[in-house]
């Protein structure tokens, strides 16, 4: 079973004396966060940790979850929207369950983030069909199904390039949209 991690006084833990703000400003006082959340890979820790979200009203706007190269060990790449005070307390809370190993902020780190979406478009006739396709050839997404009529295209990228895709296919129907959520590495050599 993993231990939680002794953190080093360079790291960007939550529990850190020192909390530099978001960069992000949503309103006011709230940034966008981007943290790590890596936890023993058993049933129920993600209901503990979106609990404690939930019980200091903090919405999750964006979530991710898989196994790392540990099996026994799972990463929670999670996005809030917050204010800095309330959301250093947040992360001590979630640190202290019993399933979490290690929390760290990535808010001003230099990360490589993406997020994937499949988009699924009416496409009535050939011309829908080639303007589609079109797009996304602009945006580098792949067609990964194609019928009578509809079109089914993945998009990888920043979520400015989701979102800016997404508006441009808004003149046909999009019958179904879903998205992954960001999930990020840290560049360079330090872990994420």
């Amino acid at each position: 079973m993993p231990k939680k991690q002794e953190e080093t006084p360079n790291q960007n833990t939550l529990y850190a004396a020192e909390q530099l703000a978001g960069v992000n400003v949503m309103s006011g006082n709230q940034h966008l966060h981007t943290i790590s959340v890596l936890v023993e890979n058993q049933p129920g820790v993600l209901a503990r940790v979106a609990h404690v979200f939930a019980r200091r009203g903090f919405n999750i706007e964006s979530l991710a979850v898989s196994r790392t190269e540990d099996p026994t060990v799972s990463r929670m790449t999670i996005v809030v929207a917050g204010d800095d005070a309330a959301f250093e307390q947040m992360g001590k809370q979630i640190y202290k369950l019993v399933d979490v190993i290690k929390v760290i902020d990535h808010t001003r780190d230099d990360l490589v983030g993406r997020e994937l979406a499949l988009i699924k478009i009416k496409a009535e006739d050939a011309t829908e069909r080639a303007e589609i396709m079109q797009i996304a050839n602009i945006f580098r997404a792949n067609m990964v199904d194609i019928s009578e009529d509809t079109v089914m295209i993945e998009v990888t990228g920043k979520s400015d390039k989701l979102d800016a895709m997404q508006r441009m296919l808004e003149k046909f129907e999009i019958l179904e949209l879903v998205r992954t959520g960001l999930i990020v590495l840290m560049r360079g050599p330090k872990q994420t």
